[in-house]
């Protein structure tokens, strides 16, 4: 690690810490909300549709502003936060985790909402017949067959957690050692003469950490369907 600065090596474990993080969080709610959305008719179904896509449309500063007006030390939910239990969000790596998890949230849903609808539903009323209850079926039946979208989805909120800026910067600012991500890094380089030498390691950086997300959720969905096929 002597090609990088303690500065750069503090911006990636961040990067990876929040990536990681936003990913594993909003699985458990990417996984509700897809199968809300692929398995159930309800009222407000298009418009629960609509806002969880909103972040894919709305430019990522309005999203962190919102995030910020709302779970800020002065927001209304922000203030109840940190007044009964502590919990800070605004400036803080936690923060950014939140924000990228929201930005990430839409490809996440759509990946899983797609293999659920593509699942072969026979199966599922097979092991019902069989005396397997609803969770049962749920957990042994359904989740297994839609194992490539639930990697494609982590994957694909752990890429977009990577590379987020707008909603970060805006929510918890570019804080070294703190909030600083890879991205935000990169922009603060930008501003520094000299600067380009560090944009291009921590670019080059960002590209292999993408890579090997990418190259490992291949292998892990090839690898679930060779079992399958056994």
């Amino acid at each position: 690690m002597d090609w990088f600065t303690p500065e750069e090596i503090t911006a990636i474990r961040l990067s990876l810490k929040v990536a990681i993080t936003a990913a594993l969080a909003s699985l458990p709610f990417g996984v509700l909300v897809g199968w809300l959305l692929a398995r159930r008719r309800f009222p407000g179904k298009a418009l629960l549709d609509a806002v969880v896509h909103l972040p894919l449309v709305l430019p990522p500063v309005v999203m962190g502003y919102a995030l910020l007006m709302t779970l800020g030390t002065q927001g209304t939910v922000g203030a109840f936060l940190q007044q009964h239990f502590g919990i800070v969000f605004a400036f803080r790596w936690t923060g950014a985790a939140l924000a990228c998890a929201v930005m990430g949230f839409p490809l996440m849903v759509r990946a899983i909402r797609l293999s659920l609808e593509n699942t072969d539903r026979r199966l599922e009323q097979a092991a019902a017949t069989l005396g397997a209850g609803p969770w049962r079926v749920f957990f042994t039946v359904t989740l297994p067959l839609a194992w490539p979208g639930l990697v494609a989805g982590t994957v694909l909120a752990f890429a977009k957690a990577l590379g987020e800026f707008g909603a970060t910067i805006t929510f918890v600012s570019n804080i070294p050692g703190e909030t600083q991500t890879l991205s935000s890094a990169i922009y603060g380089l930008m501003q520094v003469p000299g600067g380009e030498a560090g944009i291009w390691r921590l670019a080059a950086v960002a590209v292999a950490i993408s890579l090997i997300a990418l190259l490992l959720s291949e292998w892990l969905t090839r690898r679930h369907r060779g079992r399958e096929e056994i």
